[in-house]
């Protein structure tokens, strides 16, 4: 089991730890619902330093990422980020990932814990080109500062103009103290807010920074179960839920990063697929019935007939109700369709709706 940085730090504040991706990782401080609405409402703090980070340079870097991923990388200026996933050969989804212009031609990959190692291989095997990878993983500790009062809080920390950044941009510069910190307009909540990026050396003293800077906006740590909710709530996919080996970033709903102005691994497949239609949908859901979906439960018609599982499902913190996402055939993936979910042998039911579930 491996350690992040702030491993003893997040102890002391009373996190409940867990194992997750080979990482002891804090789940939650002082509960799931406050995190939550403190991150949707004013600013909270995630350690995401188990995620896996790759830097990729060269002449040839941008042939090689053009290769190995469904978005258009060419868009890319430095200081842009853009999300994009692997293909498998198959069809099916390697992992998803950001890309990072730190340079021309260097790049940054920032890629799920879970899958570091897998990626790595993948990437390398791929390498005909003349790049080279670095795996940065291991030292580089990122945390997601997340919340609508997120600018406001931290602009004590940096010159960086926070308050203006541009959704899906970085800048590099002194934060907290501490140069050449990496600090990027993204996040997994939908809530607004920023990532930023830093050697290990510096960990506790930022973590120190940020809780301060964030006080007079109830700034909370918040742990990977207000992350799982708030992602949900927004409808962003979770590798090995929504998205996995099996699954195709058609039928997942995301035609919008792959683009067909290039040739890359699978783009003959997903543009038949794209053409054609897929024979399943993922879907959101909302619950009608009392009840919480949870992942692997059988969907199915009025007919009791299955037409697919639950991917992802909580109770969502801001709605107070059940909620989830899920592959169904495509006949009845429609906005407004009426499905159930089968808990525990009873079929509860639910209605298609349209993502966002929290705008």
């Amino acid at each position: 089991m491996k350690e992040i940085a702030l491993n003893k730090v997040h102890i002391e504040l009373g996190a409940k730890m867990v194992p997750f991706a080979g990482y002891n990782m804090p789940l939650q401080y002082v509960g799931l619902t406050q995190e939550h609405l403190a991150v949707r409402n004013s600013v909270g703090v995630f350690d995401v330093s188990h995620m896996g980070e790759f830097i990729i340079r060269g002449t040839e870097a941008l042939d090689l990422i053009q290769k190995i991923s469904t978005n258009d990388a060419s868009k890319l200026e430095v200081g842009k980020v853009q999300y994009s996933c692997m293909p498998n050969g198959r069809g099916g989804i390697v992992d998803d990932l950001l890309i990072y212009k730190l340079e021309e031609e260097v790049y940054m990959l920032v890629v799920n814990a879970s899958n570091i190692q897998k990626d790595w291989d993948w990437i390398q095997k791929n390498n005909t080109f003349k790049a080279t990878l670095q795996d940065i993983s291991d030292r580089t500790t990122l945390l997601a500062i997340q919340g609508p009062k997120a600018a406001e809080a931290m602009k004590i920390l940096t010159e960086i103009d926070l308050e203006n950044m541009v959704y899906y941009t970085f800048e590099k510069g002194k934060f907290a103290g501490v140069d050449n910190v990496l600090v990027s307009a993204t996040g997994y909540t939908g809530s607004g807010g920023f990532e930023i990026y830093f050697d290990n050396e510096h960990a506790e003293k930022i973590w120190d920074a940020v809780m301060k800077a964030g006080e007079g906006n109830g700034i909370m740590p918040a742990g990977l179960g207000a992350r799982d909710t708030l992602r949900l709530e927004k409808g962003f996919c979770l590798y090995g839920n929504d998205i996995d080996d099996t699954t195709s970033p058609i039928e997942a709903g995301l035609g919008w990063i792959t683009k067909f102005t290039k040739k890359f691994v699978d783009s003959k497949l997903l543009l038949e697929q794209k053409e054609k239609g897929t024979k399943r949908k993922l879907v959101a859901f909302k619950m009608i019935d009392r009840g919480i979906p949870r992942k692997e439960y059988q969907i199915n018609d009025a007919e009791c007939n299955v037409i697919g599982e639950v991917t992802s499902g909580t109770s969502s913190p801001s709605l107070k109700l059940g909620i989830g996402m899920g592959y169904v055939t495509k006949e009845l993936s429609k906005v407004g369709t009426e499905i159930f979910v089968e808990v525990r042998g009873r079929q509860l039911k639910c209605e298609i709706v349209k993502l966002p579930f929290v705008k």
